[in-house]
């Protein structure tokens, strides 16, 4: 069922928790810079995510590119810093900051992630955060209901829940989002690069 989901948008799945406005974005460029990262993490793995991600969103028709930082040198136009820093990612796994071109991961959180469950790969978990916080410099600015979408999130604090297409919600411990972007959370980023006049 999950796979099925994660490959396919059905009519009336699109929807949002209604945080936020979903909107087009411009060219993006992701630098990444490796500084501070877990030392579990290679350099090579994280930059293979984020190229991955930055992949898996292209069919939502915004250009976009993925590089190194390179010391001393000038950004490029439309710059995204994808980082690790603990006062960007705002005491969570990621955070997107666009106002700022940041995305920001915390390798504090991971740490933990690695103490708390050293069974599960913390890949998974990096290329999920990544995939998320890049769809909102795509510009998905709301969340997805949905909880299979990389853009969801499971509960909104007031007692409602994500769905899923059976109606039963994911086991706990289980981590029922994508880890890329979904047939539906594509369809949301084509809307939202092409809106209808």
């Amino acid at each position: 069922m999950r796979d099925r989901e994660i490959a396919q948008c059905l009519p009336g799945e699109i929807v949002t928790w209604g945080d936020g406005r979903d909107r087009p974005a411009s060219k993006l460029v992701f630098v990444y810079d490796h500084s501070g990262a877990p030392e579990w993490f290679s350099e090579e793995l994280v930059f293979s995510a984020v190229q991955r991600s930055a992949l898996a969103w292209s069919p939502c028709g915004v250009p976009n590119a993925v590089q190194r930082i390179k010391p001393a040198s000038a950004l490029p136009e439309g710059a995204v810093i994808v980082q690790w820093s603990e006062k960007n990612s705002g005491g969570n796994f990621a955070q997107a900051d666009l106002g700022r071109g940041l995305l920001a991961m915390s390798p504090a959180m991971f740490r933990l992630l690695s103490t708390r469950n050293p069974m599960h790969d913390a890949r998974e978990t990096l290329q999920m955060v990544i995939s998320h916080e890049m769809g909102h410099h795509f510009g998905l600015m709301a969340h997805s209901r949905r909880c299979v979408d990389v853009t969801s999130y499971y509960d909104n604090g007031k007692g409602e829940r994500c769905f899923t297409r059976d109606g039963n919600m994911p086991r706990p411990g289980f981590e029922y989002r994508a880890t890329l972007p979904t047939a539906c959370d594509i369809a949301r980023c084509i809307q939202a690069n092409n809106p209808k006049p």
